[in-house]
C-alpha cells in the first residue's frame, strides 16, 4: 500500500474575502442590537481587524523546494 499524503484544501483570495465580509456583516448585525458601548479590548481588536484588511497575508502554501526536500526526507 502506497503512502499518500494530501495537503489541506486552500481557499483562494476571493473566497477568503467573502468569508471575512460575511463574518463582519454578522458581527455588525449582532452588535447593533441596542448594545452598550463596546469594551476597550473589543474596540482595539476591531481596530486591529481594520488595519489587517489592508495587509497581504503570507502564503500558507509550501514552496516547491520545501515540498521536494520534504518528500525526499520521507
Amino acid at each position: 500500500m502506497s503512502s499518500h499524503i494530501s495537503l489541506p484544501p486552500q481557499l483562494d483570495s476571493l473566497h477568503c474575502q467573502a468569508i471575512c465580509e460575511e463574518v463582519g456583516e454578522r458581527l455588525r448585525i449582532l452588535l447593533d442590537r441596542d448594545a452598550p458601548e463596546l469594551p476597550q479590548h473589543l474596540r482595539s481588536l476591531l481596530a486591529r481587524f481594520a488595519e489587517l484588511d489592508n495587509v497581504q497575508a503570507p502564503s500558507i502554501v509550501p514552496a516547491m523546494d520545501d515540498l521536494a526536500a520534504w518528500s525526499t526526507a520521507a
